[in-house]
C-alpha cells in the first residue's frame, strides 16, 4: 500500500491532525489483537474521512465493512445533529469491540450496527443517504454500489477504499486474481457511469470518489 517515499508518508503524517486518543487506541488494539490489522484506515485516512463528512455534513451515512469500527467513528464525526452512520460488517466476533469503541468515543447514539451479509441488509435500509462508504470484500464491490446508488440523494458520494489494490490494478487483466479483476471491473465501471462525476484520488491504496449528479 506505499506509494509513497517513506520520508514523504512521514511527512504527509506529521502534518495531518493528529488522532484523538480513542482512535490511537483503537488502532493500537487493532494491531496488536486482529488479524490482517491493515485493513484498518488509519491516521492519514481516517482523517481525510473525518474531512469528507464534516464538509458533506451529512443526516445518513452508509458504510459497508466496519471491522473494528474506526473508520465508523471517523465518518460520525461530521454527522447533523441527529444523523447516523449505518455499518454493516458480517464479521459477527469483532462486533464487542466494535461496541466498546464505538461507546468510548461517545458515537452511541450516532452509529448503528448490522451483522450480515451487507447485499441481504442494504435493501432493507429505507434511508437516503448523503455519503457512503465500500470497504469490504472486493468480489462485491459493483454489487454494493449498485445497490446503494439508488439510495443516495443527487449530488451525495459513494467513497470506495482500495481501489488501487497495492497497484495490482496497472497490471494485464487476463492475468490478475479475482479481487484483482474486481478491483479493476468496479473503477471501470464507476468511470464510465453517467450518473456520477468522479476522481480517483492516491491517498493509501486508493479512494474512489463518486459525486451522483442525477435524481
Amino acid at each position: 500500500m506505499d506509494f509513497l517515499p517513506e520520508l514523504i508518508e512521514q511527512y504527509v503524517d506529521s502534518h495531518t491532525w493528529e488522532e484523538p486518543e480513542v482512535l490511537k487506541k483503537l488502532n493500537r488494539e487493532t494491531h496488536a489483537k486482529i488479524l490482517m490489522p491493515q485493513m484498518l484506515s488509519g491516521h492519514v485516512q481516517g482523517r481525510f474521512l473525518k474531512m469528507i463528512s464534516c464538509m458533506v455534513h451529512p443526516s445518513q451515512v452508509l458504510e459497508v465493512g466496519t471491522f473494528t469500527g474506526y473508520s465508523s467513528i471517523c465518518l460520525a464525526g461530521g454527522l447533523k445533529e441527529g444523523g447516523m452512520v449505518h455499518t454493516i460488517d458480517i464479521n459477527e466476533e469483532l462486533l464487542p469491540m466494535v461496541t466498546r469503541y464505538i461507546k468510548e468515543a461517545g458515537m452511541e447514539n450516532k452509529i448503528k450496527t448490522y451483522s450480515g451479509n451487507a447485499l441481504n441488509i442494504i435493501t432493507t435500509l429505507n434511508y437516503t443517504f448523503d455519503l457512503v462508504f465500500i470497504d469490504a470484500d472486493k468480489i462485491n464491490y459493483s454489487k454494493y454500489y449498485e445497490l446503494a446508488i439508488g439510495k443516495v440523494r443527487r449530488g451525495g458520494f459513494i467513497v470506495a477504499d482500495n481501489v488501487l489494490w497495492s497497484g495490482k490494478v496497472t497490471g494485464p487483466a487476463d492475468k490478475a486474481d479475482k479481487d484483482t479483476k474486481a478491483i479493476m471491473a468496479y473503477n471501470d465501471m464507476v468511470n464510465q457511469d453517467p450518473r456520477v462525476e468522479n476522481v480517483l484520488v492516491p491517498i493509501r491504496d486508493g479512494l474512489m470518489i463518486a459525486r451522483k449528479i442525477v435524481n
